[in-house]
Protein backbone atom coordinates (compact mmCIF):
# COMPACT_ATOMS: atom_id res chain seq x y z
CA UNK A 1 0.00 0.00 0.00
CA UNK A 2 1.20 3.41 -0.64
CA UNK A 3 1.68 6.46 1.38
CA UNK A 4 -2.12 8.08 -0.03
CA UNK A 5 -3.59 10.09 1.70
CA UNK A 6 -7.11 9.25 1.41
CA UNK A 7 -8.87 11.16 3.87
CA UNK A 8 -7.67 14.50 5.56
CA UNK A 9 -7.49 12.82 9.14
CA UNK A 10 -4.92 10.44 7.69
CA UNK A 11 -3.03 12.92 6.14
CA UNK A 12 -2.53 14.60 8.60
CA UNK A 13 -0.11 11.70 10.57
CA UNK A 14 1.51 11.42 7.07
CA UNK A 15 2.58 15.16 6.64
CA UNK A 16 4.58 15.85 10.18
CA UNK A 17 7.47 13.41 8.67
CA UNK A 18 6.93 14.16 4.38
CA UNK A 19 7.13 18.47 5.63
CA UNK A 20 9.61 20.31 8.03
CA UNK A 21 8.31 22.54 10.21
CA UNK A 22 8.90 26.21 9.76
CA UNK A 23 8.73 26.41 14.04
CA UNK A 24 10.23 23.91 16.26
CA UNK A 25 7.45 22.36 17.99
CA UNK A 26 8.10 22.34 22.05
CA UNK A 27 4.62 21.13 23.20
CA UNK A 28 2.60 18.00 22.69
CA UNK A 29 -0.88 19.92 23.31
CA UNK A 30 -2.84 21.22 20.95
CA UNK A 31 -3.74 24.48 22.88
CA UNK A 32 -0.28 24.76 25.12
CA UNK A 33 -1.25 28.25 26.31
CA UNK A 34 -4.93 27.54 27.50
CA UNK A 35 -4.99 23.81 28.84
CA UNK A 36 -3.55 24.63 32.12
CA UNK A 37 -5.50 27.61 33.15
CA UNK A 38 -8.83 25.27 31.84
CA UNK A 39 -7.88 22.21 33.48
CA UNK A 40 -7.44 24.36 36.98
CA UNK A 41 -10.82 26.01 36.01
CA UNK A 42 -11.94 22.95 35.58
CA UNK A 43 -11.27 21.06 38.91
CA UNK A 44 -12.78 24.09 40.33
CA UNK A 45 -16.30 24.31 38.55
CA UNK A 46 -16.87 20.76 36.83
CA UNK A 47 -20.07 18.85 38.09
CA UNK A 48 -21.33 15.60 37.48
CA UNK A 49 -24.59 14.28 38.50
CA UNK A 50 -24.62 10.12 38.38
CA UNK A 51 -28.33 8.18 38.25
CA UNK A 52 -28.58 5.88 40.48
CA UNK A 53 -28.55 2.16 39.33
CA UNK A 54 -31.17 -0.41 39.80
CA UNK A 55 -28.73 -2.49 41.06
CA UNK A 56 -25.12 -3.44 41.67
CA UNK A 57 -23.30 -3.94 38.30
CA UNK A 58 -19.65 -4.26 37.03
CA UNK A 59 -17.71 -3.64 34.09
CA UNK A 60 -15.84 -6.49 32.22
CA UNK A 61 -12.55 -3.77 31.38
CA UNK A 62 -10.14 -2.38 33.54
CA UNK A 63 -10.44 1.32 32.34
CA UNK A 64 -13.58 1.08 32.66
CA UNK A 65 -13.95 -0.39 35.96
CA UNK A 66 -10.90 2.78 37.37
CA UNK A 67 -12.82 5.29 35.54
CA UNK A 68 -15.68 4.54 37.51
CA UNK A 69 -14.50 4.27 41.32
CA UNK A 70 -11.96 7.44 40.21
CA UNK A 71 -15.70 9.59 39.54
CA UNK A 72 -17.75 7.58 42.49
CA UNK A 73 -15.12 9.18 44.24
CA UNK A 74 -14.11 12.43 42.82
CA UNK A 75 -15.14 15.89 44.24
CA UNK A 76 -17.17 16.39 40.59
CA UNK A 77 -20.07 14.61 41.40
CA UNK A 78 -22.93 16.56 42.93
CA UNK A 79 -26.01 15.28 44.68
CA UNK A 80 -28.18 18.45 43.07
CA UNK A 81 -28.74 17.75 39.54
CA UNK A 82 -29.31 20.82 38.73
CA UNK A 83 -25.62 22.34 39.40
CA UNK A 84 -24.44 19.61 36.85
CA UNK A 85 -22.78 20.38 34.10
CA UNK A 86 -23.11 17.05 32.57
CA UNK A 87 -25.21 13.58 33.50
CA UNK A 88 -23.57 10.14 34.09
CA UNK A 89 -26.14 6.98 32.64
CA UNK A 90 -24.51 3.98 34.74
CA UNK A 91 -24.66 0.59 32.88
CA UNK A 92 -23.43 -3.15 32.93
CA UNK A 93 -20.79 -4.09 30.21
CA UNK A 94 -22.96 -6.23 28.08
CA UNK A 95 -26.17 -5.29 28.83
CA UNK A 96 -28.29 -5.98 26.22
CA UNK A 97 -29.75 -3.39 23.85
CA UNK A 98 -33.19 -3.95 25.10
CA UNK A 99 -32.47 -3.44 28.77
CA UNK A 100 -30.14 -0.51 27.95
CA UNK A 101 -33.16 1.06 25.89
CA UNK A 102 -35.25 0.32 29.54
CA UNK A 103 -32.66 2.05 31.31
CA UNK A 104 -33.06 5.35 28.72
CA UNK A 105 -37.17 5.15 29.05
CA UNK A 106 -37.21 4.96 32.86
CA UNK A 107 -35.05 7.95 32.97
CA UNK A 108 -37.45 10.22 30.31
CA UNK A 109 -40.32 9.17 32.13
CA UNK A 110 -39.35 9.84 35.81
CA UNK A 111 -36.52 12.35 35.75
CA UNK A 112 -36.65 15.89 33.92
CA UNK A 113 -33.18 15.90 32.79
CA UNK A 114 -32.73 14.10 29.82
CA UNK A 115 -35.82 15.86 28.08
CA UNK A 116 -34.55 19.02 28.23
CA UNK A 117 -31.24 18.08 25.38
CA UNK A 118 -32.70 14.38 24.45
CA UNK A 119 -29.43 12.93 26.21
CA UNK A 120 -27.15 15.69 24.96
CA UNK A 121 -25.67 16.53 28.29
CA UNK A 122 -25.20 12.83 29.27
CA UNK A 123 -22.68 10.26 28.97
CA UNK A 124 -22.23 6.22 29.16
CA UNK A 125 -19.02 3.93 29.51
CA UNK A 126 -19.35 1.10 26.72
CA UNK A 127 -15.71 -0.38 26.27
CA UNK A 128 -17.27 -2.11 23.16
CA UNK A 129 -19.08 1.01 22.37
CA UNK A 130 -22.95 0.71 21.38
CA UNK A 131 -24.14 -0.13 17.69
CA UNK A 132 -27.28 1.53 15.98
CA UNK A 133 -30.59 0.80 17.00
CA UNK A 134 -33.89 1.45 15.85
CA UNK A 135 -35.48 2.14 19.40
CA UNK A 136 -35.62 5.64 20.03
CA UNK A 137 -34.33 5.68 23.91
CA UNK A 138 -31.03 4.02 22.11
CA UNK A 139 -30.94 6.18 18.82
CA UNK A 140 -31.06 9.28 21.45
CA UNK A 141 -28.34 7.60 23.39
CA UNK A 142 -25.78 6.50 20.66
CA UNK A 143 -26.31 9.76 18.60
CA UNK A 144 -26.90 12.73 21.65
CA UNK A 145 -24.91 10.98 24.90
CA UNK A 146 -21.22 11.23 25.04
CA UNK A 147 -19.92 7.47 24.69
CA UNK A 148 -16.53 6.48 26.54
CA UNK A 149 -15.18 3.30 24.81
CA UNK A 150 -11.71 1.80 25.01
CA UNK A 151 -9.37 2.47 22.67
CA UNK A 152 -9.23 1.01 19.67
CA UNK A 153 -13.18 1.24 19.51
CA UNK A 154 -14.77 -1.57 16.77
CA UNK A 155 -15.12 0.13 13.65
CA UNK A 156 -18.84 2.09 13.47
CA UNK A 157 -19.06 2.16 17.13
CA UNK A 158 -17.42 5.68 17.46
CA UNK A 159 -18.42 9.57 16.70
CA UNK A 160 -15.99 11.28 16.27
CA UNK A 161 -15.75 14.69 18.02
CA UNK A 162 -18.36 13.67 20.47
CA UNK A 163 -17.08 10.36 22.03
CA UNK A 164 -14.07 9.89 23.91
CA UNK A 165 -11.76 6.74 23.98
CA UNK A 166 -9.92 5.63 27.54
CA UNK A 167 -6.35 5.66 26.73
CA UNK A 168 -5.31 2.30 27.09
CA UNK A 169 -4.46 0.37 30.24
CA UNK A 170 -1.05 -1.12 31.03
CA UNK A 171 -0.21 -4.54 31.40
CA UNK A 172 1.99 -3.96 34.36
CA UNK A 173 3.60 -1.45 35.75
CA UNK A 174 7.08 -0.72 34.98
CA UNK A 175 9.77 1.61 36.93
CA UNK A 176 10.86 5.32 35.82
CA UNK A 177 12.37 5.77 32.53
CA UNK A 178 16.33 6.01 32.55
CA UNK A 179 17.92 9.29 32.79
CA UNK A 180 20.08 8.01 29.79
CA UNK A 181 18.89 5.85 27.01
CA UNK A 182 21.25 4.36 24.02
CA UNK A 183 18.92 3.14 21.16
CA UNK A 184 20.37 -0.06 19.74
CA UNK A 185 17.65 -1.09 17.61
CA UNK A 186 15.24 0.98 15.32
CA UNK A 187 12.12 -1.02 15.93
CA UNK A 188 11.03 -3.35 19.19
CA UNK A 189 7.76 -4.94 18.16
CA UNK A 190 6.15 -6.84 20.90
CA UNK A 191 3.44 -8.88 19.08
CA UNK A 192 1.33 -11.15 21.55
CA UNK A 193 -1.87 -9.43 20.56
CA UNK A 194 -1.03 -10.38 16.55
CA UNK A 195 0.35 -13.85 16.39
CA UNK A 196 0.06 -14.67 12.72
CA UNK A 197 1.09 -10.97 11.33
CA UNK A 198 2.77 -11.03 8.46
CA UNK A 199 5.12 -8.45 9.06
CA UNK A 200 5.81 -10.20 12.09
CA UNK A 201 7.50 -12.83 10.33
CA UNK A 202 9.29 -10.38 8.02
CA UNK A 203 10.91 -8.55 10.59
CA UNK A 204 12.25 -12.07 12.99
CA UNK A 205 14.86 -12.32 11.16
CA UNK A 206 16.21 -8.43 10.37
CA UNK A 207 18.93 -7.37 12.64
CA UNK A 208 17.29 -3.25 13.32
CA UNK A 209 14.47 -4.54 14.81
CA UNK A 210 14.17 -6.43 18.19
CA UNK A 211 10.98 -8.88 17.57
CA UNK A 212 9.58 -10.72 20.52
CA UNK A 213 5.69 -12.40 21.60
CA UNK A 214 6.45 -11.72 25.21
CA UNK A 215 9.62 -10.80 26.72
CA UNK A 216 10.79 -12.81 30.10
CA UNK A 217 10.33 -10.35 32.68
CA UNK A 218 9.39 -6.58 33.27
CA UNK A 219 12.90 -5.67 33.57
CA UNK A 220 13.70 -6.77 30.46
CA UNK A 221 10.26 -5.31 28.58
CA UNK A 222 11.55 -2.17 30.25
CA UNK A 223 15.38 -2.23 28.24
CA UNK A 224 13.76 -3.62 25.20
CA UNK A 225 11.95 -0.15 25.50
CA UNK A 226 14.93 2.24 25.93
CA UNK A 227 17.05 0.30 23.96
CA UNK A 228 14.64 1.02 20.89
CA UNK A 229 14.01 4.29 18.95
CA UNK A 230 10.50 2.85 17.84
CA UNK A 231 8.12 1.07 19.30
CA UNK A 232 5.44 -1.01 16.71
CA UNK A 233 2.23 -1.40 17.40
CA UNK A 234 -0.47 -2.58 14.90
CA UNK A 235 -3.88 -0.60 15.18
CA UNK A 236 -6.65 -3.09 15.81
CA UNK A 237 -4.18 -5.45 17.89
CA UNK A 238 -2.25 -4.79 21.39
CA UNK A 239 -2.23 -1.35 22.14
CA UNK A 240 -1.72 -0.99 25.64
CA UNK A 241 2.00 -0.59 25.89
CA UNK A 242 1.78 2.81 23.88
CA UNK A 243 1.34 4.98 26.90
CA UNK A 244 4.70 3.14 28.12
CA UNK A 245 6.79 3.70 25.28
CA UNK A 246 5.84 7.13 25.39
CA UNK A 247 7.16 7.93 28.85
CA UNK A 248 10.27 5.98 27.71
CA UNK A 249 11.36 8.01 24.57
CA UNK A 250 10.12 4.71 22.64
CA UNK A 251 8.45 6.91 19.58
CA UNK A 252 5.32 4.70 18.89
CA UNK A 253 4.72 3.91 15.07
CA UNK A 254 1.54 2.49 14.49
CA UNK A 255 0.33 0.59 11.98
CA UNK A 256 -3.02 0.90 10.23
CA UNK A 257 -4.81 0.40 7.16
CA UNK A 258 -7.48 2.83 7.65
CA UNK A 259 -7.78 6.16 9.18
CA UNK A 260 -7.41 6.32 13.09
CA UNK A 261 -10.66 8.45 14.43
CA UNK A 262 -10.77 6.94 18.04
CA UNK A 263 -7.09 8.33 19.69
CA UNK A 264 -7.30 8.68 23.40
CA UNK A 265 -7.02 12.48 24.28
CA UNK A 266 -7.94 13.60 20.85
CA UNK A 267 -8.99 17.32 21.96
CA UNK A 268 -5.99 17.80 24.06
CA UNK A 269 -2.55 16.04 22.27
CA UNK A 270 -0.58 16.74 19.25
CA UNK A 271 -0.96 13.07 17.89
CA UNK A 272 1.00 13.78 14.80
CA UNK A 273 4.23 15.55 17.10
CA UNK A 274 4.11 12.05 19.37
CA UNK A 275 3.60 9.22 16.83
CA UNK A 276 4.10 8.08 13.50
CA UNK A 277 1.42 6.71 11.78
CA UNK A 278 2.41 3.69 9.26
CA UNK A 279 0.37 2.64 6.47
CA UNK A 280 0.08 -1.22 6.18
CA UNK A 281 3.02 -3.26 3.89
CA UNK A 282 6.00 -4.84 4.15
CA UNK A 283 9.48 -3.95 5.71
CA UNK A 284 10.90 -1.89 2.76
CA UNK A 285 7.85 0.89 3.35
CA UNK A 286 7.93 0.41 6.95
CA UNK A 287 11.73 1.29 7.02
CA UNK A 288 11.37 4.35 4.37
CA UNK A 289 8.59 5.50 6.95
CA UNK A 290 10.57 5.44 10.39
CA UNK A 291 13.99 6.41 8.28
CA UNK A 292 12.06 9.79 7.53
CA UNK A 293 11.45 10.37 10.93
CA UNK A 294 15.19 9.90 12.24
CA UNK A 295 17.93 12.37 13.42
CA UNK A 296 16.53 15.57 15.17
CA UNK A 297 12.80 14.77 14.02
CA UNK A 298 13.04 11.65 16.24
CA UNK A 299 14.48 13.35 18.61
CA UNK A 300 12.18 16.29 19.43
CA UNK A 301 8.93 13.11 18.93
CA UNK A 302 10.66 11.34 21.40
CA UNK A 303 10.97 14.62 24.23
CA UNK A 304 7.44 15.69 23.65
CA UNK A 305 6.14 11.67 24.12
CA UNK A 306 7.39 11.90 27.40
CA UNK A 307 5.60 14.85 28.49
CA UNK A 308 2.42 13.19 27.13
CA UNK A 309 2.99 10.44 28.78
CA UNK A 310 1.76 11.79 32.12
CA UNK A 311 -1.84 11.33 30.68
CA UNK A 312 -1.70 7.68 30.21
CA UNK A 313 -0.93 6.80 34.16
CA UNK A 314 -3.52 4.99 35.41
CA UNK A 315 -3.76 5.28 39.60
CA UNK A 316 -5.97 3.96 42.12
CA UNK A 317 -6.39 7.14 43.47
CA UNK A 318 -6.35 9.61 40.61
CA UNK A 319 -3.08 11.77 40.35
CA UNK A 320 -3.32 15.30 38.24
CA UNK A 321 -3.35 15.26 34.69
CA UNK A 322 -3.34 11.35 34.54
CA UNK A 323 -5.88 9.30 33.01
CA UNK A 324 -9.02 9.64 34.89
CA UNK A 325 -8.45 13.45 35.13
CA UNK A 326 -7.56 13.97 31.34
CA UNK A 327 -10.99 12.14 30.46
CA UNK A 328 -12.53 14.35 33.16
CA UNK A 329 -11.13 17.41 30.63
CA UNK A 330 -12.52 16.02 27.43
CA UNK A 331 -15.63 16.15 29.49
CA UNK A 332 -15.31 19.30 30.63
CA UNK A 333 -14.43 20.85 26.92
CA UNK A 334 -17.80 19.14 25.69
CA UNK A 335 -20.39 20.71 28.67
CA UNK A 336 -21.67 23.30 26.39
CA UNK A 337 -22.56 21.37 22.97
CA UNK A 338 -25.66 21.48 24.04
CA UNK A 339 -26.69 24.18 26.87
CA UNK A 340 -30.73 24.80 28.28
CA UNK A 341 -31.70 27.61 30.97
CA UNK A 342 -31.09 27.16 34.33
CA UNK A 343 -33.80 27.72 36.72
CA UNK A 344 -32.45 30.76 38.31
Amino acid sequence: MSISCFSLLFCLPFLTFLTIHSKPVTSPYLSPTTIFPNYQNMLKTFKIFMYTPNAAFTFNSPAESLFYASLQNSPFVTRDAEEAHLFFVPFASGLSARSIARVIRRLREELPYWNRTLGADHFYLSCAGLGYESDRNLVELKKNSIQISCFPAPAGKFIPHKDIALPPFPKSNVPHAPANRTARFLGYFGHSGVKESSLVNELVNDPDFLIESEPPNHLSYTERLASSKFCLFEYGGDVSGIGKALRFGCVPAVITDRPIQDLPFLDVLRWQEIVVFVPVGGVKELKLVLGRTYGDRHEQMSKLGVKASQHFVWNEVPQPLDSFHTVMYQLWLRRHTIRYPRRE
